[in-house]
């Protein structure tokens, strides 16, 4: 099993977050306790980059649900990008792409920021 890690960045107000290895029961406080720190920090505005992740389990997913209506009352959002097909289908089958704006690039998730509606 890998081992799960959280890098950042931050750009043009934005901060984009990237996750590594396997997002489940057992590594989920981890991505709960980034949002804790991010919104402690006021950054509401947030770009996940899943390129390195390699799995995702319920708990992982549950996470995304926990803080979207939080970050969006702060007038930011939760954009997600770069999702290895494996990873996408299995948001694409809970109806995540309703609920979230997902991108295959982190240009376009960082775009969608200044895009108006």
């Amino acid at each position: 099993m890998d081992e799960f890690t959280i890098t950042e960045k931050k750009q043009d107000g934005l901060v984009i977050i990237y996750l590594n290895g396997f997002l489940d029961a057992h590594t989920s406080n981890i991505l709960e306790k980034k949002f804790e720190e991010l919104l402690s920090l006021k950054s509401f505005k947030i770009v996940v980059n899943f390129s390195g992740l390699t799995y995702i389990s319920s708990a992982g997913l549950g996470v995304f649900m926990a803080y979207i209506e939080t970050m969006r009352s702060n007038a930011g959002d939760i954009k997600l990008c770069n999702m290895s097909d494996k990873i996408f289908n299995i948001f694409d089958m809970l109806g995540f792409p309703v609920l979230f704006n997902i991108t295959k690039e982190e240009n376009e998730a960082i775009n969608k920021f200044t895009e108006t509606v």
